[in-house]
C-alpha cells in the first residue's frame, strides 16, 4: 500500500506554543515553509479555513503558482459560498496548480464558530448541507451541459461551467468528523477520510465505521483513509520526553498569555464536536497509549482540533505511524509546534524509515503473492 505524508500550508509562525512574529499572512514566511515540505519529501500541505483567517483558496493560488511538485489540500466550509461558485473556484485552482488539488470539505463542528459568519444551522442540518453541496459540485466539475438542482439546501437551474479541472474526472473529495452523522456523509462521497490520532484500537473501530458507511451508501469502492497527529522528535527517548513537557508547558503559557490579538489563546472547554469529546474522554483514561500516542497535548488545548502527540526518537514515530499503516492508513497527517523547523526534522528524520519500512513491505507482500500463482504450463504438455 502507498504511503503519503500531510504538512500543514501555514501562513505565519505561530502556533499553540509561539505567538506570530508578524501578520496573519506573512507571504515570506508562506513560501519557506512550503518549500521546505517540497524539499523534505512531504507530498502535500494543507491550507486550513477559518472564521477570520486569509482565504486559504487564495493562499494555496500563491504557493502553487511558485512551489512546484507539491500538492494541495485545499480546506473550505459550505457555509456562505454556494457549491456552484466554489466548484469554479477549485477548478480554476487545479488549472493554477496543474492538476495538483484536493479539496477538503469541513461540516464544522462548534456553532460559535458558524455563526461567526452567519451560519445557524444545527450540527446534523450542516451534514446535510456537506453531502449536498459536495455532490452539486462533484456534478458540475464533470458535466459538460446545463444542469439543473432542486434539493433540501440548494436550488438553481441551467447551470454549468466553463472552467473545469485538469485531474479526471475531477479532483479528489477529503472528508472529516467522528460521529454517525459524518460518518454517513463522508462514507457516501469522500475519497479521502481524515481522522484525529486517537489509540490504534478506536483508530480501527473507527475505520470500520468508515467502510460499513460506504458499503451501506452502495458503494463498491472505500475512502482511504488519513490520521493526523502532533509529532515531538528528538535525538533521543529522554530529549523527546523532555520536549514534551516543555511543549506542554508552553502551550499553557499561551493560554495564560496574550496572542497577537490581544486574547488569550484559551482552550475549549465541553467541545460540541464528536472528535474533540472523544479525544478528552482518551487523555482521561490515560497519558500514554500504544508505543508513543501522548494524550496531554490535546487535555491542554481542550481537544482542540489534531492535537494528539507522537513522541519519541524518530525511529519510535517512524514505527508508531507504521503501526498505523497496518491497520489501513495510507495518509500520515503531521504538524509539529515550530511548523517550520519540525517539518524539516519531520522529513528528514522520519519520512525516509517510514518510506523505506513500507516499500520493503509492499515488495515482500508482492513476492508472496507472485509464488502463490503457478506458472503457466508450456502448450502442448499434458501434465500426465
Amino acid at each position: 500500500m502507498p504511503i503519503e505524508f500531510l504538512g500543514i500550508g501555514g501562513t505565519h509562525d505561530g502556533s499553540e506554543t509561539t505567538q506570530r512574529s508578524g501578520p496573519s499572512f506573512d507571504k515570506q514566511y508562506t513560501l519557506r515553509l512550503a518549500r521546505a515540505h517540497q524539499e523534505y519529501g512531504w507530498d502535500r500541505v494543507l491550507f486550513a479555513y477559518g472564521s477570520g483567517s486569509p482565504d486559504p483558496a487564495q493562499v494555496a493560488a500563491y504557493v502553487a503558482s511558485r512551489v512546484e511538485d507539491l500538492e494541495i489540500l485545499l480546506a473550505h466550509r459550505p457555509n456562505l459560498s454556494t457549491p456552484t461558485f466554489a466548484l469554479k473556484t477549485f477548478a480554476t485552482l487545479d488549472q493554477i496548480s496543474d492538476g495538483r488539488l484536493t479539496v477538503h470539505f469541513i461540516t464544522g463542528g462548534s456553532d460559535h464558530e458558524q455563526q461567526r459568519e452567519g451560519d445557524f444551522l444545527t450540527k446534523d442540518e450542516r451534514y446535510s448541507r456537506t453531502r449536498e453541496y459536495i455532490q452539486i459540485v462533484k456534478k458540475g466539475w464533470t458535466s459538460r451541459t446545463p444542469f439543473d438542482h432542486d434539493g433540501e439546501h440548494y436550488r438553481f437551474t441551467d447551470f454549468v461551467a466553463d472552467v473545469f479541472p485538469v485531474q479526471s474526472p475531477r479532483p479528489l473529495v477529503s472528508f472529516g468528523g467522528s460521529s454517525p452523522a459524518a460518518y454517513r456523509a463522508g462514507g457516501a462521497e469522500a475519497d479521502i477520510y481524515c481522522l484525529w490520532g486517537e489509540p490504534l484500537a478506536e483508530t480501527a473501530e473507527q475505520i470500520e465505521s468508515v467502510r460499513r458507511a460506504a458499503r451501506e451508501a452502495g458503494r463498491e469502492d472505500v475512502p482511504r483513509i488519513q490520521v493526523a497527529f502532533r509529532p515531538i522528535i528528538a535525538p533521543t527517548e529522554e530529549l523527546a520526553w523532555e520536549k514534551a513537557h516543555r511543549t506542554v508547558a508552553a502551550i499553557k503559557g499561551r493560554q495564560n498569555g496574550s496572542g497577537a490579538s490581544g486574547r488569550g489563546n484559551h482552550p475549549r472547554r465541553d467541545p460540541e464536536n464528536t472528535g474533540s469529546q472523544r479525544l478528552i474522554a482518551i487523555a482521561e483514561r490515560g497519558e500514554l497509549f500504544d508505543r508513543a500516542l501522548w494524550t496531554p497535548t490535546a487535555a491542554a488545548t481542550g481537544g482542540a482540533g489534531n492535537s494528539n502527540a507522537l513522541v519519541g526518537t524518530p525511529e519510535t514515530v517512524a514505527q508508531a505511524l507504521l503501526d498505523y499503516h497496518d491497520l489501513g492508513v495510507d495518509i500520515l497527517s503531521a504538524r509539529g509546534y515550530a511548523l517550520l523547523d519540525d517539518a524539516i526534522d519531520f522529513g528528514r528524520h522520519v519520512i525516509p524509515i517510514v518510506r523505506e519500512e513500507v516499500a520493503k513491505r509492499d515488495a515482500e507482500r508482492k513476492r508472496r503473492e507472485t509464488a502463490r500463482v503457478p506458472e503457466p504450463r508450456p502448450a502442448g504438455l499434458s501434465g500426465n
